[in-house]
């Protein structure tokens, strides 16, 4: 039986707490479909094929993963694509809190959608995008936090 999982995010940028999660994934999952939403209100740093790029380099390995973005409700895509799996990531209470939430809503627009929540290794729950974006803001060394092709790209952005 082929199942194939969506895991969604804005990716800006893709962490180690991500590529942990993903990896997991594809050892869970026949196809996992890494989708990268443009999320413009989010003004994210780096742009759509940027994020894109990122992550197919970091993912180049998993041989049952590929790196697709887009625009618009995720269960519009993950009809297109066929996906009965949504995988979300949980790091905190807050986060279960909020997943859950959109868990049911997804439920409800597109009920054959199975949500599925992992939670990364320890060394990766205290990352976010959002924190490592602030790291590379005040030059702070975020080798820890992400792949050293993302680390590049965060070094051309802030220096």
């Amino acid at each position: 039986m082929t199942i194939t999982a969506i895991y969604p995010g804005t990716f800006d940028p893709v962490t180690n707490g991500h590529t942990d999660l993903i990896a997991r994934a594809s050892k869970l999952f026949s196809k996992v479909i890494i989708g990268v939403a443009s999320s413009p209100s989010k003004q994210p740093r780096f742009n759509l094929n940027q994020r894109v790029a990122m992550l197919e380099q970091v993912t180049e390995h998993l041989t049952n993963v590929t790196v697709v973005g887009f625009s618009g409700l995720l269960v519009d895509f993950a009809k297109q694509h066929q996906a009965t799996v949504l995988i979300r990531g949980l790091r905190t209470v807050s986060d279960f809190d909020y997943e859950f939430q959109l868990a049911n809503v997804n439920r409800r627009l597109y009920p054959e959608l199975e949500s599925v929540f992992l939670t990364p290794a320890e060394e990766n729950s205290c990352i976010s995008s959002t924190v490592v974006k602030e790291v590379a803001l005040h030059h702070g060394d975020v080798s820890p936090f992400v792949h050293p092709a993302v680390k590049a790209e965060l070094d051309k952005v802030y220096g």
